[in-house]
C-alpha cells in the first residue's frame, strides 16, 4: 500500500514533537521508561522522515520536519508545562507556519 508522502512527513514531525517533549522527562535518560519511549519516538520520526523523504526533496521535508516539531513542541509547552505565552512568541510562531506552508505550496521542483 502506497501513502502519500506528506502523511509520512506530518506524522513523522508528530513524532518529533513527542521525542522532544519526552527529553523533558527522561533526565538526561536517567529514567528508563521516559528514556525508552522517548527512543522510541525517535525511531520512528526519523524512520517516517526517511520514507517521506524518497519522494519530497530534502530541503522542503527537513524544514517541515522540524518545523512541526517547534510549533508542536512550543504549544505543549505553553500550554501543558508553563512555558512563556508572551504575544511576540505566537507572532514568531505564525512566522514559522507561514515559511512551512510557503515551501508545500510553492515547493522548488
Amino acid at each position: 500500500m502506497i501513502i502519500n508522502p506528506w502523511i509520512y512527513l506530518v506524522l513523522a514531525g508528530f513524532m518529533e514533537v513527542g521525542w522532544a517533549v519526552g527529553l523533558k522527562y527522561t533526565n538526561g535518560f536517567s529514567q528508563p521508561i521516559p528514556s525508552i519511549i522517548t527512543v522510541i519516538f525517535m525511531v520512528l520520526s526519523l524512520y517516517l522522515l526517511s520514507l517521506a523523504l524518497k519522494t519530497i526533496s530534502i530541503g522542503t521535508g527537513y524544514t517541515i520536519w522540524t518545523g512541526i516539531g517547534v510549533i508542536g513542541t512550543a504549544i505543549i509547552g505553553m500550554v501543558l508545562l508553563g512555558d512563556s505565552k508572551e504575544f511576540i512568541r505566537m507572532i514568531f510562531i505564525l512566522i514559522i507556519i507561514i515559511g512551512i506552508l510557503g515551501l508545500q505550496f510553492f515547493p522548488n521542483n
